[in-house]
């Protein structure tokens, strides 16, 4: 991967390939400790099944004969950089020899068909479908992606596959090969019988195996997967609509995919996070290999995947009985993805609502779905509603292991699971159970009709009558019963007590919160003339190659309250000035942002906007906001002086710059990520003598923002990390 970073790394960090691969679990996949301790127990109930996990997590090294030992003890410093570039982009749709499955495409049947025929050819046994880990990566140095007009300065071949949600299949469509499907149940699930030992599976079809994971059949089964798609409700960038794996695990930015000149400027960029729910592991990653990952771009990556599980799902809470005496309430959780909410492994994750209702005095009269953080134990009371998936052997595979299970065979033994005996996770919009009985993926021990893309959870407060409500929606990464499973279970390796000694010293894989209500209680008035001010401004632009070309600018403003809380409904008055002049008004939106445009026939020079105004009853806006941007697309203020920050990352002082054009006091202030003033002082600063230190130390890990106020404001972001 670092000789990819030299032309898709290194010059924006908020859209380049290189930083935020290097945040997600795609390239920390072979560093997982949780992935390690798991490995290590499927080793010992089924020796080598660990082959199969290392296909995927660490494909390079599979490809290169590194597999064996399945412990991982043969793999080398790069197979660790898990699922990266080269592999990704050398990746070849698996079909039979003479069929073209983009036949009507005629960039890629004169081109790239030649070459993947050629290579499909070589092989001896080519996958049935995308799925189970088993992929084609050509052996040729030329790169594929999904881009027509790519200008690379390497070979390489255009490749709709890339922009198939097939593509994604390959590690997210997972079957156990040592059981084959035979009959089925009333329930719609499947019986599974295990193969001959030594023997390979009677067929590697996916739905001819146990199913592991079927996350890619699940979109297959939904609205998602339809040439409209579904509305964006976040998750989709730029888009409008959304209907890939890619439109919200890659969404679509506006930027540059690498440094080099004559590259396109795209909004259509692929976002290269493969962003998911997990906000726990980086954590521990970052701990266990300080100097082989990059810190910030674990912290990034743990913010986006906060941002997916927080668009995931709609909560809506519809309290029963009256204000001030509510005798219960009505739950209802909407699922806005295109698979099971929560999807992914099923051993440990999980979701669930935590309601709380208190009386007029604020005393406690109901809860459902506690969690002690201290002890990290979920209370399973008699209204809780957690959704998950649980597993489990058939009585005759707990005779042939020799381990002891619960009464109905519920087990964290994966390898050796051939029963789903729960699954109540909510499906996704277009969701059918026929058509969820036919991926293998149907609703178990509860029930959804056709279409129910949501749940509805009635409470009833057992307690007394309540005047206030508070409700959340959880996500967990992984429970205390795995965990602790994966250190009881484990007795060939270390890595079970590794990952149980991280969870338990890391939070205990604290849950995070997708969505939360409250209702009744005491209700403060707004204040009045309560400080209102512009947070950010960001600049993209794109030069049209049409007769009579141009450059149009947008610039997206971002209006928020002193606590850092989008302000929406707010009139927004600016001026643009460089290359063109021109007025504008706008209104924020739910987001508390407005987007402007601007335009001209020069292709360089700096675009400021000027924020003279923002208007709300109620709220007060004190300070003119100038932010200007040059043509390399650094970020300016009214004087074209850039902030900089030195060393960022940084540990104990961070120092920082900026040019004044007079002597002048200026206030620095500090926010943490959630929006919170962390610290704040005043600074006679010079023209000359213009660098400021700020004292870090006392700053817990994680990203903040620095503001610096005089006449304008500009502000940017440092990383603290330890």
């Amino acid at each position: 991967p670092n000789k990819c970073d030299n032309c898709h790394g290194g010059y924006d960090k908020a859209v380049e390939p290189a930083f935020n691969w290097r945040g997600s679990m795609m390239a920390q996949s072979m560093r997982d400790p949780l992935y390690f301790a798991a490995v290590a127990i499927a080793n010992q109930d089924a020796p080598d099944s660990g082959d199969l996990c290392i296909r995927c997590h660490a494909p390079d090294g599979w490809l290169n004969g590194r597999s064996i030992p399945t412990d991982g003890s043969a793999l080398n410093n790069n197979d660790f950089q898990g699922v990266q570039c080269d592999f990704c982009h050398k990746l070849v749709k698996p079909s039979e020899i003479g069929i073209n499955p983009f036949l009507s495409d005629e960039v890629y049947t004169t081109d790239t068909y030649v070459s993947d025929q050629e290579y499909l050819g070589k092989l001896t046994l080519i996958p049935p479908q995308s799925g189970n880990g088993m992929y084609i990566a050509h052996d040729a140095n030329a790169k594929r992606g999904p881009f027509i007009d790519a200008d690379a300065k390497h070979k390489m071949f255009y490749s709709p596959f890339h922009s198939e949600s097939a593509l994604c299949a390959t590690c997210h469509d997972v079957s156990n090969p040592a059981f084959v499907k035979t009959t089925q149940n009333p329930d719609g699930t499947y019986n599974y019988e295990p193969n001959a030992f030594d023997t390979p599976s009677e067929s590697f079809e996916t739905y001819q195996m146990f199913p592991v994971e079927r996350t890619f059949s699940e979109w297959t089964m939904s609205a998602f997967n339809s040439p409209d798609g579904v509305p964006n409700t976040g998750l989709g960038g730029n888009l409008e609509s959304v209907s890939s794996c890619q439109d919200c695990h890659m969404r679509d930015v506006s930027g540059y995919g690498a440094n080099k000149r004559n590259i396109p400027f795209r909004h259509n960029l692929p976002l290269h996070d493969m962003t998911g729910g997990n906000t726990f592991v980086p954590e521990l990653v970052a701990e266990l290999y300080p100097d082989d990952v990059d810190q910030e771009a674990l912290l990034e990556g743990i913010q986006r995947a906060k941002f997916m599980l927080e668009n995931a799902a709609l909560m809506e809470v519809t309290p029963d009985g009256v204000p001030g005496a509510y005798t219960g309430a009505t739950v209802k959780i909407t699922n806005n993805t295109g698979h099971k909410l929560p999807s992914g492994y099923p051993e440990g994750r999980r979701i669930w609502i935590h309601i709380v209702a208190y009386d007029a005095d604020g005393n406690e009269v109901f809860t459902s779905g506690h969690y002690d953080y201290d002890t990290a134990d979920l209370t399973k009371d008699s209204q809780v509603k957690i959704y998950e998936a649980k597993l489990a052997m058939s009585e005759s595979v707990q005779v042939a292991s020799g381990l002891t299970n619960d009464a109905d065979g519920a087990s964290f033994h994966f390898v050796l699971n051939n029963k789903v005996i729960k699954d109540n996770r909510i499906p996704p919009l277009g969701f059918t159970n026929a058509n969820f009985e036919e991926i293998q993926s149907p609703v178990i021990g509860y029930s959804y009709e056709d279409g129910q893309n949501y749940d509805e959870t009635d409470y009833y407060f057992n307690g007394g009558f309540a005047s206030k409500i508070e409700v959340k929606l959880l996500y967990q990464t992984t429970s205390k019963e795995y965990v602790t499973f994966l250190r009881d279970a484990n007795y060939t390796t270390d890595d079970g007590n590794l990952m149980y000694n991280l969870w338990e010293a890391n939070g205990k894989s604290a849950p995070v919160v997708m969505e939360e209500y409250s209702v009744g209680g005491a209700v403060e008035p707004p204040a009045e003339d309560e400080p209102i001010f512009v947070q950010d401004i960001q600049f993209s632009r794109e030069v049209t190659t049409k007769r009579g070309g141009k450059t149009v600018l947008t610039a997206k403003v971002f209006v928020v309250d002193e606590n850092m809380n989008p302000v929406p409904s707010a009139s927004v008055i600016g001026q643009f000035s460089g290359p063109t002049n021109s007025s504008v008004l706008g209104v924020t939106d739910e987001n508390g942002t407005v987007v402007f445009n601007t335009s001209s026939k020069k292709t360089s020079g700096i675009w400021c906007l000027g924020i003279t105004n923002v208007e709300k009853e109620g709220y007060e806006f004190t300070t003119n906001v100038q932010f200007c941007e040059s043509s390399s697309g650094a970020k300016m203020d009214a004087n074209n002086s850039e902030l900089i920050l030195y060393p960022n990352p940084t540990d104990e002082v961070l120092k920082i710059k900026h040019e004044l054009l007079n002597d002048q006091m200026v206030r620095v202030e500090v926010y943490n990520y959630a929006g919170a003033l962390m610290k704040s002082f005043n600074n006679m600063q010079s023209k000359k003598e213009n660098e400021i230190e700020l004292q870090t130390n006392d700053l817990a890990p994680g990203n903040y923002l620095v503001r610096i106020i005089y006449d304008y404001s500009i502000e940017t972001r440092f990383v603290q990390v330890k």
